[in-house]
């Protein structure tokens, strides 16, 4: 996949199909800016229009503080509202592209990641996260609210009351309490975040690229919907995948006793 150079956002292949992107602004702790925003949207569109050979994306942040420390507020210092508003827009519009993105990406919270950090990473399809960072929402602290559908991702991901304690207190929580409350997946030792998320990402890739999209489709719109008609959902995501040489592909190997070739088609 032939990306651009972003400013704020550093791309490289691992393997043949997982890309690694990173948050880079060490020095600002890889802090949410206009830029970054813009990066981000333009990243998740291009893998939402044509991902080529990725299957699979990890997103971590550079240095080993943050993955990222929230919305730059030195940028945003003496923003009048509209400014902050139409910048939020943006914000916005990159936090849904992260969310309705079909490739799978998965956040390696290799530091802190607070307030929009936090944000970016819930928008993600999988967290795994340092057992020595910590992580919040802590925006009610400052006189505003978590606006990077913090409030949505949170709550679907801890239940209703535990969103309420973490968003309502802005109470930070480590990563033993993520994988116990429901929002990350995995804890990991500092410094293994990032090659175990690849490792897990690279498993992924390897599996059927058509099937692994349209199962994560399924997952994340058939949570919206009541059970039978998620289910309904469900199996027109399934029949899609009939007709794919994939699916000839794959029951071939699996009489053959050999690994298939998927090739996404």
């Amino acid at each position: 996949m032939n990306l651009p150079t972003y400013e704020t956002i550093q791309s490289q292949a691992h393997g043949a199909h997982v890309l690694l992107a990173t948050l880079n602004r060490p020095a600002a702790l890889n802090a949410l800016n206009t830029q970054m925003a813009h990066d981000l949207l333009d990243l998740a569109t291009r893998l939402t229009v044509d991902a080529g050979a990725v299957r699979c994306v990890v997103l971590t942040g550079s240095g080993e503080k943050a993955f990222c420390s929230g919305g730059d507020l030195k940028e945003r210092d003496g923003m009048t509202p509209a400014a902050w508003q139409a910048q939020h827009e943006l914000f916005e519009r990159a936090f849904t592209a992260l969310m309705e993105c079909p490739v799978p990406i998965m956040a390696a919270l290799n530091g802190h990641a607070y307030g929009g950090g936090l944000e970016i990473a819930l928008a993600c399809d999988f967290i795994f996260a340092s057992r020595s960072a910590r992580f919040a929402l802590p925006e009610v602290r400052i006189g505003i609210r978590p606006g990077g559908c913090g409030t949505q991702n949170l709550a679907r991901a801890v239940g209703e009351r535990r969103a309420k304690e973490l968003v309502l207190t802005g109470k930070p929580f480590s990563a033993e309490e993520g994988v116990a409350w429901g929002a990350f997946n995995r804890a990991c030792e500092p410094g293994t975040v990032l090659p175990e998320a690849l490792a897990s990402a690279t498993e992924i890739a390897g599996n059927a690229p058509l099937s692994v999209r349209q199962a994560k489709k399924s997952i994340h719109y058939g949570l919206q919907m009541d059970l039978l008609t998620g289910y309904r959902f469900e199996i027109e995501a399934y029949n899609r995948l009939v007709d794919t040489e994939d699916r000839r592909e794959g029951v071939r190997a699996f009489n053959e006793k050999r690994k298939p070739a998927f090739q996404g088609r």
